[in-house]
């Protein structure tokens, strides 16, 4: 049993638990930069430690009725061959780049932690009025199935290489394609990230990329740390913690491929993470000062309106069933 690592997991856990983010996100970077496991079995490891949370968090969203279930089904449909792909991409690398296997393979995981922490502010900065055409059920049509399959192909590779993008790339999928309200977003994105996750993690597990020890020590900090976060989450601003997280995430992504090799110093890893995310959270703060003050205006415009305008609160008021 490995305290750091246990903490490390409640720390994960906890995100996760407040922002529906940061499973493979954070841990994978965490395992091959602070405890110096092999990259590849740090993505299986964590992929399988994220199938068991993402399972217990997909049912209980399905019992509350929170799931776009044809949705999920469709892109479950390319997202699970695309894991496939992915873990067999890797076994293929690693076999005919032998050395430089590693340095490709963190390569590759640090420019999706920069999708990802890119997707992440993208979310916190910008989508607070995206709420024309919401819906709770996407109809079925073959234009959305194309495109839930064909997205699902793309994402579900770029996790079966990384173990990244579960939470983040999915989640950002279902608002700006397919316009789904916050409480469809989270849970179709998690019911489906659940048997995402075990395709990935099983196939992981067939070529021996499962430390099921580190595995557990993980399970141990993030289970509780789910639970926790779970009920903070009324607590604690979201899109504050949104752009923490893509900060971090940005850091992480400067880290690992600072080990593939890259050569930038401390500043770059943490000054430019850092300046982004006071950049973010200054245009955060505007844009909710504008939110606010356009909703203000529209308030004293419809106060104004003489008594007889239907537009007018209080006609409104008074003919309301």
């Amino acid at each position: 049993m490995d305290p750091l690592i246990i903490l490390f997991g409640l720390g994960v856990g906890v995100l996760i638990g407040m922002t529906g983010i940061g499973g493979g996100s954070l841990m994978t970077p965490l395992l091959i930069l602070v405890f110096g496991t092999k990259p590849v079995v740090a993505i299986g490891t964590d992929l399988a430690y994220g199938a068991i949370t993402k399972t217990l968090g997909g049912w209980r969203h399905l019992r509350k009725g929170t799931v776009d279930f044809g949705l999920a089904a469709w892109m479950a449909l390319g997202s699970c061959p695309g894991a496939v792909l992915g873990v067999l991409a890797i076994e293929w690398i690693e076999r005919n780049y032998g050395d430089a296997f590693e340095n490709t393979m963190l390569v590759s995981l640090g420019i999706a932690l920069f999708l990802v922490g890119g997707s992440v502010l993208f979310r916190a900065l910008f989508l607070q009025r995206l709420i024309a055409k919401e819906r709770d059920e996407v109809p079925m049509t073959a234009r959305n199935k194309l495109a839930a399959t064909s997205i699902g192909l793309v994402l579900g590779t770029i996790l079966g290489l990384t173990s990244v993008g579960s939470g983040a790339l999915i989640g950002l999928a279902l608002i700006l394609v397919f316009k789904l309200t916050p409480q469809r977003v989270v849970g179709t994105d998690v019911f489906h990230a659940a048997g995402l996750l075990w395709v990935a993690a099983l196939t992981h597990l067939f070529f021996g990329n499962v430390d099921f020890g580190l595995m557990a020590n993980i399970l141990i900090g993030s289970l509780p740390g789910v639970w926790l976060g779970t009920n903070l989450m009324a607590h604690i601003p979201t899109a504050g913690l949104r752009i923490g997280l893509g900060v971090v995430l940005f850091a992480s992504a400067f880290g690992i491929l600072q080990k593939a090799g890259a050569s930038y110093g401390l500043a770059v890893t943490i000054g430019v993470p850092v300046a982004l995310g006071l950049a973010s959270w200054v245009i955060y703060r505007a844009r909710m000062a504008r939110i606010a003050a356009d909703a203000a205006a529209a308030a004293a415009e419809a106060a104004a309106l003489p008594a007889s305008d239907p537009r007018s609160p209080i006609v409104s008021e008074t003919t309301a069933p």
